[in-house]
């Protein structure tokens, strides 16, 4: 019953997460979405200060931002279904800010998954767009990502790193992924919509040798309140494609959804 209504329940937190960082810092919260991207990890459930706040989600999904109160917070992973017992396969202390945003993602292969915070931007200039690079590909050397045979846009982005957002004209753009200083293109990126006040994070996954391929996954960390709500996009949470065309639908949604497997458990606060 619970995952029946969760496509209702996540649309008011998708409406939440879209306004401003004021709102929630008013009531001592910070954002934070959870994302699964170690490629070769199975399905894990997501507990925070001891409670299942996640069950359940698998490679390349991505929950809403979820409120939780700022100060310290304990996160650990269990593999899908041990309901929180024996050794977590990662447990970390983790610090959030008055309303500020992050995103939690489990990166690495197995042997030697790590929780990695980031911190996301919430607000694009008016009449722009934002986009950075996030490299969470553990086998994938560093890398430039440039405009299809053209400039480069982030230089040497190495793994478990980051290019600071750029801000730029709205535009739909093909981009392409090369080693780093290198004109080789390992991965290419078509029809790149970046839409008037969206911020994204374009998440390199996967890996150059291994089951799941080295592809770009594209998140949105915020968008403006337009002044007319889009008729499309939906939002929660997502199995994403790597088909980037499908990039271009997004509306008011964070996430393009393919498919829920996942569910989150409201935490209880005080």
């Amino acid at each position: 019953m619970f995952k029946k209504i969760m496509a209702s329940a996540v649309a008011l937190v998708m409406m939440f997460g879209l306004i401003s960082t004021q709102a929630f810092a008013e009531h001592h919260e910070a954002m934070v979405r959870v994302i699964h991207a170690s490629p070769d990890a199975p399905a894990v459930d997501i507990y925070v200060n001891g409670e299942a706040v996640v069950e359940g989600a698998e490679y390349k999904q991505a929950t809403d931002y979820m409120a939780l109160p700022a100060g310290d917070h304990k996160i650990e992973v269990f593999p899908a279904g041990k309901n929180g017992e024996g050794d977590p396969v990662i447990s970390q202390n983790v610090t959030l800010e008055e309303g500020m945003k992050y995103s939690a993602a489990a990166v690495g292969k197995l042997d030697g998954i790590s929780l990695w915070a980031l911190g996301d931007e919430a607000k694009a200039s008016e009449g722009k767009a934002k986009v950075r690079v996030v490299h969470a590909s553990p086998d994938a050397p560093n890398v430039d990502v440039a405009v299809k045979d053209g400039d480069v846009l982030f230089s040497d982005v190495a793994f478990k790193s980051m290019s600071d957002y750029a801000e730029v004209d709205p535009m739909t753009v093909d981009l392409e992924v090369r080693p780093a200083g290198s004109e080789d293109v390992v991965l290419e990126i078509p029809g790149v919509e970046l839409k008037e006040g969206y911020v994204y994070s374009v998440y390199a996954i996967g890996l150059v040798e291994g089951e799941q391929p080295l592809e770009a996954w594209p998140l949105v960390d915020s968008a403006n309140m337009p002044s007319e709500m889009p008729k499309t996009g939906m939002g929660g949470t997502a199995d994403q494609s790597n088909n980037m065309v499908a990039w271009t639908l997004l509306g008011v949604s964070m996430l393009a959804v393919a498919g829920t497997s996942f569910y989150i458990r409201k935490k209880k606060t005080t």
